[in-house]
């Protein structure tokens, strides 16, 4: 499956409304339970878990890209939104740039495989300035998602 197919219209914020990085991760999990992804009562601890992994160290892995991202016992399948700021959001990423792009994901604790490919293939996507390009230029939910469609990173 590629990266695409782990998202879909529902799943993807064109213009985030957040300036600052841990309230940018609060409105892509507000986002998730208004669209049906998660009950209000999943959302605490998942919030929780995305917290406890930001306090090791951001998630922002450069070039204008973070991946918050936690395991939880409390789902069965791949969690994942993706957030895009045209502005930039500080996350403190390894670069120091701002963070256009946020690829939110939950792994079901037993899927410790599956979490590692998903941070390799997004970290390989988002490392092509083409693609990052184009979804900075993308002007609705549906070529965000055909961008990510067409692109061979795998998970």
């Amino acid at each position: 499956m590629n990266l695409a197919s782990l998202l879909s219209p529902d799943r993807i914020v064109p213009e985030l409304k957040a300036t600052e990085h841990w309230p940018a991760i609060e409105e892509l999990m507000d986002y998730l339970e208004a669209q049906g992804g998660i009950q209000p009562a999943e959302k605490p601890p998942l919030l929780e878990a995305l917290r406890e992994r930001e306090e090791k160290t951001s998630t922002g892995i450069g070039y204008g890209v973070a991946i918050p991202h936690a395991f939880s016992e409390d789902i069965n399948k791949v969690l994942t939104v993706f957030g895009r700021s045209r502005e930039g959001i500080d996350f403190g990423a390894i670069d120091n740039a701002p963070v256009n792009f946020i690829v939110l994901f939950i792994v079901p604790k037993n899927e410790y495989q599956l979490h590692l490919k998903t941070l390799a293939a997004i970290a390989k996507m988002f490392n092509n300035a083409e693609i990052r390009q184009q979804l900075l230029d993308a002007s609705s939910i549906d070529d965000i998602l055909s961008v990510l469609s067409k692109r061979p990173a795998r998970v």
